[in-house]
């Protein structure tokens, strides 16, 4: 099969930092489906693995954990799929990655795309939607779809405009009864946040504590931090209120001071959507649950792929210009690129 892959640890602007490579046609193991890759979406977490390459790495290695594609074999054990039926997903990150003609997943954490997507807007959603959901509905325990919850409470969503804010921000909006208030700097980044569903926006450059408070809340009950964990730290020891609960999805350098949250007993949690399949979960079904259910909502006309940039080709070239735009730290939802 033909992919893309980083061969060498080199810098983003180097030509050869992408090459297209010839591999063997991957054969699935018995809980595996063969996927023919359609589309797929840049996430920071492919800048991040490019970046933790070492010098002395040379082995090919497939970037890409969003794609959309059909299925072409099924493993053994798989009763869930058939062959030719059109899916979406996010993958494993040990495994190959979508940047490739195919690409072998679990089917455990696959589920068919949305009917009224073509391939490119379903390829924007798996990674984001399954980030995003388990965030909201399993560490910080909102209630999926029971709209009087919340009906007095505040979630803030950090970065509102970017892939996991979007799709969050629409989760939250039409599934809870909480004000959803969600951070953006530009004017259009909060045009965009606010065809979310966000119902306030705040400038996460500022004091955004301050701003919130202007709008009339005391604080926040939750906070679904999409942006850097250590900047935001101290502002949202601020904003949230007693026995309230954070959750963040950004490493950080340098560990935060828990003690900021002591005096008011909140909870916090990291979100990783690569734990399940990881660590092989018992229950890893979970992911393929909640895409079928985002799949619903699409639909529906309840919530809609945050596809803003169609990229062209997959190509070296196009590639690394996905990532250029990705770690600018400015895109607004996603860009995807197709696969021939």
């Amino acid at each position: 099969m033909k992919a893309i892959a980083v061969t060498r640890k080199l810098p983003l602007d180097d030509p050869e930092l992408f090459t297209a490579v010839d591999l063997p046609d991957p054969v699935p193991g018995p809980q595996d489906l063969l996927i023919r890759v359609k589309a797929v979406s840049i996430n920071p977490v492919d800048y991040k693995v490019r970046r933790s390459r070492k010098e002395e790495d040379t082995e090919p290695k497939i970037l890409g954990w969003d794609a959309a594609g059909t299925v072409e074999a099924i493993g053994e054990e798989v009763t869930r799929f058939r062959v030719g039926e059109e899916v979406y997903y996010a993958g494993d990150i040990t495994r190959p990655g979508s940047n490739a003609q195919y690409q072998l997943v679990d089917h455990r954490i696959v589920a068919k795309k949305p009917q009224t997507l073509d391939f490119e807007a379903a390829a924007a959603l798996p990674l984001v939607s399954i980030t995003a959901w388990e965030c909201l509905f399993d560490r910080l325990g909102l209630k999926a779809g029971d709209l009087k919850e919340g009906k007095d409470k505040v979630l803030l969503i950090l970065s509102g405009a970017g892939g996991v804010g979007s799709i969050g921000t629409q989760l939250a909006a039409a599934l809870t009864g909480f004000t959803v208030i969600a951070t953006a700097s530009r004017p259009e980044s909060v045009s965009w946040t606010q065809s979310m569903g966000a119902h306030h926006v705040v400038d996460h450059s500022g004091d955004w504590p301050a701003q919130i408070e202007a709008l009339g809340f005391s604080g926040v009950d939750y906070i679904a931090c999409f942006a850097d964990t250590a900047t935001h730290w101290e502002a949202m020891a601020r904003a949230i209120k007693p026995q309230g609960k954070i959750c963040s999805i950004v490493e950080s350098d340098t560990i935060p001071d828990l003690g900021l949250l002591k005096s008011k007993s909140v909870t916090f949690v990291w979100e990783s959507m690569f734990t399940r399949s990881m660590f092989q979960t018992p229950d890893m079904i979970a992911q393929h649950e909640l895409l079928a259910e985002v799949a619903q909502l699409v639909d529906a006309g309840h919530i809609r792929s945050i596809l803003r940039e169609r990229g062209g080709k997959l190509t070296p070239e196009s590639l690394a210009e996905a990532h250029r735009a990705q770690e600018s730290g400015r895109s607004i939802g996603k860009r995807v690129l197709t696969v021939a």
